[in-house]
């Protein structure tokens, strides 16, 4: 790496020497790269609410990260994905390979917190010291990636993780997300999801590497199989080519082969320099998302708890369209703020005439 593990948390120590929390920030860091799987853990958590320090700590972390290769997993519930992880991880450590492993739940109603539910079936692997294993909520995020995901990712790869797995919620439209956290994209389904093919068909094949049939001992396999080769050859193309695998997660049956598959497309895309390419335009889109995020943060939060309700009378006797509503609430955000600030009123108004 350019710059030395030990000496990272320096030299962002010293860049945001102004802020006070960043000492704690560099000093969470540090534990991280030392390897403390409980501090990179309680980060996860800061993240998940958001927290500034973790933030700061994450951007500590940064110049560290990119050795990873992530891998992620999506398809619609039943599909046996968390069988399927299981799977990967006992062939990662095979190869002694560390395993970080994020389950991007749906949120609980109640507590807000991730549902386990299928983690269950991973818990075998939660107490060996080279796989992480760790749910996260959705929290009504857009794109079935939780919020905090992408920097969730990039703690564990500063830990020391060779591989992170990012196994995201259902298959629609909002899982098109998930192509820009990961390296290689598995759609999984299983014999019996018609349905799911065809909302597939929509929009979400196209992010996809490789197409798994897992529970390919059941009725019904080779049917979905036709169906998906036949989808697969109306997309456009890709270098390394899209595949289609049979596998049993149950019973491991396919296993070496879709882990060999996953493991060769990634060297072809390091070697071919396409893998740098994409990283750095994933980065690109998450800077303009966070962008546009914030945008709309700071404009909601300057609009006061009921901006709408002065014309709601207009809009019930169909005086005025929602989109001139949206410009009238703007243009007297515009005036406000304008009038709080000294100098700047005077250089015109900016609203509707």
């Amino acid at each position: 790496m350019d710059v030395p593990r030990q000496d990272i948390c320096s030299v962002h120590a010293h860049r945001f020497d102004r802020k006070a929390a960043m000492p704690d920030a560099s000093e969470l860091a540090a534990q991280v790269l030392a390897g403390d799987v409980r501090t990179a853990s309680r980060l996860i958590s800061l993240l998940e609410r958001e927290d500034e320090q973790a933030a700061a700590a994450v951007a500590v972390l940064f110049p560290a990260t990119g050795s990873a290769r992530a891998i992620g997993i999506t398809g619609p519930p039943g599909a046996g994905k968390s069988t399927l992880i299981k799977r990967f991880i006992d062939a990662y450590r095979e190869r002694g390979l560390r395993v970080g492993v994020l389950a991007v739940d749906p949120s609980s109603q109640l507590t807000g917190g991730a549902l386990l539910g299928d983690r269950l079936r991973m818990v075998s692997h939660t107490m060996q010291e080279d796989v992480f294993i760790r749910s996260m909520a959705v929290r009504d995020q857009q794109g079935g990636i939780a919020r905090g995901t992408a920097q969730a990712m990039r703690i564990l790869d500063a830990l020391g993780c060779d591989r992170l797995i990012v196994e995201t919620v259902g298959v629609g439209q909002s899982e098109i997300a998930v192509a820009g956290t990961v390296d290689c994209t598995v759609l999984v389904s299983h014999p019996g999801a018609g349905d799911e093919i065809q909302a597939m068909k929509s929009g979400i094949m196209e992010i996809g590497d490789l197409y798994v049939i897992n529970k390919a001992d059941q009725p019904g396999a080779e049917h979905l199989r036709r169906q998906l080769m036949s989808a697969v050859r109306l997309l456009a193309s890709k270098d390394p080519p899209r595949q289609v695998f049979m596998v049993s997660a149950r019973t491991g049956d396919g296993m070496t082969e879709l882990v060999e598959a996953v493991e060769t497309r990634l060297e072809h895309l390091d070697t071919s320099g396409k893998l740098g390419r994409q990283r750095l335009l994933n980065l690109q889109q998450e800077v303009l998302q966070l962008i546009v995020s914030r945008s709309v943060a700071n404009v909601l939060a300057g609009l006061g708890p009921d901006p709408v309700s002065t014309y709601l009378s207009d809009l019930e006797q169909r005086r005025m369209d929602p989109s001139t509503v949206a410009s009238l609430v703007l243009a007297q955000q515009h005036r406000d703020r304008s009038l709080a600030q000294p100098g700047v009123a005077a250089r015109g108004t900016v609203g509707p005439a």
